[in-house]
């Protein structure tokens, strides 16, 4: 049943990471190929595309929140460990539960919030300066993205309950050394690795 739950899972993360990837990858390349053909353009025929500046804004906007989730289940958001590397194995794993759990709220209660600001400015009908994009459309990236890291945290959450060791997300496992019982190394030394 466990492993079961843990192939499902994986099969979830691997579906999000994919997601993940081609929104932030095709962002990127949009805005690479948007910028080079707006310079090009104002090179060869001294005028660029309209709305570029404008739509690569949106991207970014698009890769950032996006990229939320992302940095989750890479585990490469901040971390303060001054006090987690001072842990044994069990404390470690119940504290990255907790943290785990107390951010996935968070990430939820932000997409929430952020859901409630598209409403309010689809409600208003906003559209962008030069294009006349409805910007409720481009603010979704928010919810969107507070939702995939919120879903991060709880993979985590999972991992470490189901399985043996410290996960930071579902996919990376914790890499600090064990506090020693008696004597022997430094408290909380960590992989030379990271």
């Amino acid at each position: 049943m466990q492993q079961t739950l843990l192939r499902l899972l994986e099969g979830v993360d691997r579906g999000l990471r994919l997601l993940e990837q081609c929104v932030v990858g095709g962002c990127i390349l949009a805005m690479a190929l948007l910028m080079s053909a707006h310079v090009v353009g104002q090179a060869v025929v001294g005028e660029g595309i309209p709305g570029t500046y404008e739509i690569t804004k949106m991207l970014i906007l698009g890769i950032t929140f996006v990229g939320l989730g992302y940095a989750a289940r890479q585990a490469r958001h901040i971390r303060m460990s001054a006090i987690y590397e001072q842990l044994n194995d069990p404390s470690r794993k119940g504290l990255q539960i907790l943290i785990a759990a107390g951010t996935a709220a968070l990430m939820f209660f932000f997409a929430w919030k952020s859901g409630q600001y598209v409403m309010d400015i689809y409600e208003r009908g906003r559209v962008s300066a030069s294009l006349q994009i409805p910007m409720w459309t481009v603010y979704t990236t928010l919810p969107a993205g507070f939702v995939l890291a919120g879903i991060q945290y709880l993979l985590t959450i999972v991992r470490n309950l189901t399985t043996e060791g410290v996960w930071r997300s579902f996919t990376e496992k914790d890499v600090y050394a064990s506090v020693p019982e008696q004597g022997g190394h430094d408290k909380g030394q960590g992989d030379a690795s990271c």
